[in-house]
Order: C-alpha cells, then sequence, then structure tokens
C-alpha cells in the first residue's frame, strides 16, 4: 500500500513507546497512513522476542537480523509495530540524545510510555522538546498518569495490563456472578484492555492535539492513564455508584446486569451470545424456544417482569441452547434477533465477514521464514486506504534513510 493514501499521511511521529499499550496506540496511526518512526534502544523494544518467534530469531543483544539471524521479532511485536520505521538510539548518550532532538524539531508529535520523570532525567522532557519545536504534541502513556496534568498519590507506581484492569474497576465488574462481596474477587479480561483501550485513546488524543497545534501553532503535553482508561470502559460502574442511590454493581459474569435476557449461553459446541431485551426481539425467541406462552407470562410480559425473573429467563433460554449446536441458534435467529456465535481464533479466520472486512493482513517476515497473518485495521474509509502496508521493522532497519529525510548527517 501507497502511505500516501492514508488520511494522516502527512502527519509525522517519533514513538518511544514499547511493550504494548503505547505501540498499539502508535499502529493505530500508522495504519491510518502517519510516518511512524519507532525509536529503540541499542537492544530493541522489550517485546521483540515475545512468542510465537520464527526458528531463525535472533536477538538483538546477541546479533544482527540478516547476518547473524533472519529476524529479529516475534509476531507478537510484529502485530503492532506494521507500517513503522525503526532507528536505534541510546537516549542515554549525548550524541542520540543530540539525534532524537533533531528528529522532534520536524515531527508533529512524539509518545513515550515511560514512567513519569524518565525522560526528564534524560533531559528530553516536553519542556526541552517544546523550545525545539514550539508545534509539537507530547503524548506520554502512564499506569497512573503524569504530575502535569494532575498528580496521582501513584505516579510513581510502575504498571502493567493487569493493574490497570483491577484498579480501574474492569476485573471486578468482569468477574463471575455471585462473588461480589467476596474480598479481591473478579477476573481479568482475556484481552489485554488495560494497556490496548488506553493505546487507542493514546492515538485519537495525538490527532485532535495535531489538529490544535495546526490550527493555532501552539503544541502542549497530553497524556492518558491506564487506569483511567479503563475507568472510561466501566462507565455504567460510574454511573450507577454516582447516582443518588449509590448502587455498586456486582460482578456481570455471563449475562448482563440489567438487560435480560442478554448474554452468553452454552450450546453443543461451545457459546453462543443471544441479546433479547426488546418486546419483538423477545417474542421472536420465544416463538423459535417453543415457548409461545412466555410472551404473555406475567413473569416473562414485559422488560421489568423479566429483569426481576432473571434466573428463571436466562434457565429457559439456556435450556434451549443448550439442546441445540451453536450454528443451529443462530441460524434460528439471525437477521431477527441479535445473535452469534462465540468464535475461537479458528472460526474468526474462516469468517466470511473476516475475509471481507479484511480483517486478517498476511505479511512476510525477513529471512527463512513463511508470511505470517496478523489483524487488520478495523477502521476503513471510502476515500483513503488503510491498513498494513508493510511488515514490522528489524531493529535499526531504516536509520539511513530517517537521518537522510531529517537532513541528520550519520
Amino acid at each position: 500500500m501507497d502511505p500516501a493514501t492514508g488520511p494522516l499521511s502527512d502527519i509525522v511521529i517519533i514513538d518511544c513507546t514499547m511493550a504494548l499499550a503505547g505501540p498499539f496506540g502508535s499502529a493505530i496511526l500508522a495504519d491510518l497512513g502517519a510516518d511512524v518512526i519507532k525509536v529503540e534502544p541499542p537492544t530493541g523494544d522489550m517485546s521483540r522476542p515475545s512468542p510465537p518467534i520464527p526458528e531463525d530469531f535472533i536477538h538483538p543483544a546477541q546479533g544482527k537480523a540478516g547476518v547473524d539471524g533472519g529476524c529479529d521479532f516475534g509476531g507478537y511485536f510484529g502485530s503492532i509495530n506494521r507500517n513503522k520505521r525503526s532507528i536505534a538510539l541510546n537516549l542515554k548518550d549525548e550524541a542520540d540524545r543530540e539525534t532524537f532532538l533533531r528528529l522532534c524539531e520536524q515531527a508533529d508529535a512524539v509518545l513515550e510510555n515511560m514512567r513519569a520523570g524518565v525522560m526528564d532525567r534524560l533531559g528530553l522532557s516536553y519542556e526541552v522538546i517544546r523550545e525545539r519545536n514550539a508545534r509539537i504534541v507530547y503524548a506520554a502513556l502512564r499506569g497512573f498518569g503524569d504530575p502535569r496534568t494532575g498528580e496521582s498519590p501513584y505516579a510513581d507506581w510502575p504498571a502493567f495490563d493487569i493493574v490497570a484492569q483491577a484498579m480501574g474497576g474492569f476485573a471486578h465488574v468482569n468477574g463471575p456472578r455471585g462473588d461480589g462481596d467476596r474480598p479481591g474477587g473478579g477476573y481479568p479480561g482475556g484481552a489485554s484492555v488495560g494497556d490496548l483501550f488506553p493505546g487507542a485513546l493514546m492515538a485519537l488524543g495525538v490527532v485532535a492535539g495535531v489538529h490544535h497545534a495546526r490550527r493555532t501553532g501552539k503544541g502542549q503535553f497530553m497524556d492518558v492513564a491506564m487506569i483511567d482508561g479503563v475507568n472510561l470502559l466501566c462507565e455504567s460502574v460510574f454511573a450507577n455508584y454516582g447516582s443518588a442511590r449509590r448502587h455498586q454493581l456486582p460482578p456481570r459474569g455471563k449475562h448482563h446486569h440489567s438487560l435480560c435476557p442478554f448474554g452468553i449461553y452454552d450450546a453443543k459446541d461451545g457459546g453462543v451470545a443471544i441479546a433479547a431485551p426488546l418486546p419483538a426481539q423477545w417474542e421472536i425467541l420465544c416463538r423459535e424456544m417453543g415457548r409461545p406462552d412466555l410472551v404473555d407470562d406475567e413473569r416473562t410480559s414485559d422488560f421489568a417482569a423479566r429483569r426481576a425473573n432473571r434466573d428463571f429467563v436466562e434457565g429457559v433460554v439456556a435450556g434451549w441452547t443448550g439442546s441445540l449446536t451453536r450454528a443451529e441458534v443462530v441460524d434460528a435467529l439471525a437477521g431477527r434477533v441479535p445473535c452469534g456465535p462465540v468464535q475461537t481464533a479458528a472460526d474468526i479466520f474462516e469468517s466470511p465477514h473476516t475475509a471481507v472486512r479484511e480483517m486478517v493482513a498476511e505479511v512476510e517476515l525477513p529471512g527463512d521464514n513463511a508470511p505470517v497473518k496478523i489483524v487488520g485495521s478495523p477502521i476503513k474509509y471510502t476515500e483513503t486506504k488503510t491498513g498494513v502496508r508493510r511488515r514490522a521493522p528489524l531493529l535499526d532497519e531504516h536509520r539511513d534513510e530517517i537521518l537522510a529525510q531529517f537532513g541528520i548527517n550519520a
């Protein structure tokens, strides 16, 4: 894909982020066409060796890819660093720090996800970079935010996804129904939402910040706290507890806390989602289950009744789905009642929806490796192309072309 076709093709991003949250956010920007220059330490992003790794993998600390080995990154790194270019800089070295600042002079934004104060101690704070480029948008992604926008008592704490899920409320509300009063109860999400959603918010914040800078000529510091991002995901928790009655939502389990039926039900070969809270949907579901009597039954005749008798309702629906396969349930309801199978990775890869929406992208790996398939971009436009246009970079792969682009002598 031509990088010039993306809607953000005129935006230059200097990306110092590592691991998952930051690189995920900058990958969204890269998918949209931004020129994302990944600045890595001499040993590379810590996630380069994360599995699955190719047979000819070589860690950057042990040798150079293309010389001592074929590839210096695994599938995890490759998935969230596609469309980017890499340059290795030791930010503790004076000459490399100057190179970094020269890059920032011509960039629209710089991204980092280190603990608060790390870049400041390196002499690369927002205030220092702003002296070189008044229009720069400095985006920081941290566990508990940055003192510049509000100093949390936990500002010095390190944080990973699981901590953000726990302290942000997601692990509690995502737990199994029935453990609401048990201290420490809760389950984390299967996906790393404590990293992924804050990373997406960072990408949105960068686009808004660059838009403001181009309109006013003024850049600014912007940060997203991982825990705050998870708070936003738990909006219903806030709305309920923030009401006059201060209602604390219990763990959700497989079903919604207020809508009914609205949840995951077991079928013969897995799970299936069914959501029939509206009268017309409930009537269709009742007739398909062979229980038309429930349409007028006082226990289930309206929304309030079904909510009050949710155990009964969920039991009836579960009894029906348990006698069928996922496909049989979906065939009975599709197009009339919101429903869908709980899909595994194998199901998703074979789904016609996935194919039409181009949500599986194939990229080549360096060395003697077969191509790999990674998730594509969910953002689609009618006039400009988005998505995966090139594989993730080897460490320092684009040094010469980046330095030449910015007019920096090697």
